[in-house]
């Protein structure tokens, strides 16, 4: 039974964490309605392109606060590499919805959406 236990737990460890570790695109999928990255970057790129900032900038917060709840599931199975991109995209997003920069704006969007797409791959 010993020499049981000593083989089995370390193989049912391995598997744990090699299920844990490629599980980054199956956990970025929204759970709800509430978590939907993709769709919150297409709702600011539409309040963007139509010039209403200050509905961007509402969306954009909902997206900030979409994101802190999303990193917590996505660390272990994506790159922390990813993770900071698309964080350092949301910030640069800020400053460019902040500026009214319609073409930063736009750009900082589609980078966010890439880096999304990324994740987990």
């Amino acid at each position: 039974m010993r020499k049981f236990f000593i083989i089995v737990i370390p193989i049912v460890t391995l598997l744990l964490f090699v299920l844990i570790m490629s599980s980054g695109n199956i956990l970025k999928r929204p759970l709800g309605e509430d978590d939907d990255i993709p769709k919150s970057i297409d709702n600011i790129i539409e309040a963007v392109e139509n010039e209403a900032w200050s509905e961007a900038a509402s969306k954009l917060q909902d997206l900030d606060k979409l994101w802190d709840k999303v990193i917590k599931r996505v660390q272990f199975g994506s790159e922390r590499d990813e993770i900071n991109k698309l964080s350092t995209s949301i910030a640069r997003l800020k400053g460019a919805v902040k500026a009214e920069d319609k073409a930063g704006a736009l750009m900082e969007l589609y980078e966010a959406y890439n880096h999304w797409d990324e994740l987990g791959n």
